[in-house]
């Protein structure tokens, strides 16, 4: 008899929780549609203003790009594999970008002197900014809190002439993304000419 009550309470109590509980695929979806949001979220809106140094020092804005595109790509951390990686992507195509009248910005919540030792170490051609208080990657939203750290997200910015986020790209593959990057730039200015 007490093994009969106990078998029912838990088959109660199982079917409670399998109510309470989100399908796998709600989980999913949510998480997707979170992503689409926030892809979407820039898309056809004006880049936000910035005015941060480079590994030089030198001090960038967005203003001073009206008329060219930028690439500004967010990487979380100076010298570590994937981010060297990606740097190494931008630096071999870096000649055919400025050909297509673009700039290549990286940056990360590192500060001037880590980019300086990053980009000489590499001999990276383009600036990478500073964006040691966050307030850029904030601005976007993608700054991640690991704790007592914080870093930037690895995620990238197509921004067209004017001033206007073209592309955002949330996913970001370290081996491919500047090609990628660059194949939407030509397309885009293709389309429009």
């Amino acid at each position: 008899m007490m093994n009969t009550i106990k078998s029912k309470v838990l088959i109660v109590c199982s079917s409670l929780f399998l109510l309470t509980t989100p399908s796998l695929s709600s989980a999913q979806n949510t998480l997707f549609s979170k992503q689409n949001t926030a892809q979407k979220e820039w898309v056809g809106h004006s880049a936000p203003d910035f005015k941060l140094q480079d590994q030089d020092g030198k001090w960038h804005t967005l203003d001073q790009y009206k008329g060219k595109w930028i690439v500004l790509y967010f990487y979380p951390k100076d010298d570590t594999a994937g981010c060297t990686q990606e740097a190494n992507q931008f630096k071999a195509l870096y000649p055919e970008f400025l050909q297509s009248n673009a700039v290549v910005l990286g940056a990360s919540l590192d500060d001037v002197a880590s980019h300086q030792k990053f980009s000489e170490k590499l001999g990276l051609p383009f600036p990478i900014l500073a964006d040691e208080k966050g307030t850029l990657a904030g601005k976007f939203g993608i700054v991640r809190n690991l704790g007592i750290t914080k870093i930037a997200k690895r995620e990238s910015f197509l921004i067209d002439p004017k001033g206007a986020v073209i592309y955002h790209y949330t996913s970001v593959n370290t081996q491919t993304h500047a090609d990628q990057v660059l194949k939407d730039l030509k397309t885009l200015q293709k389309n429009k000419s």
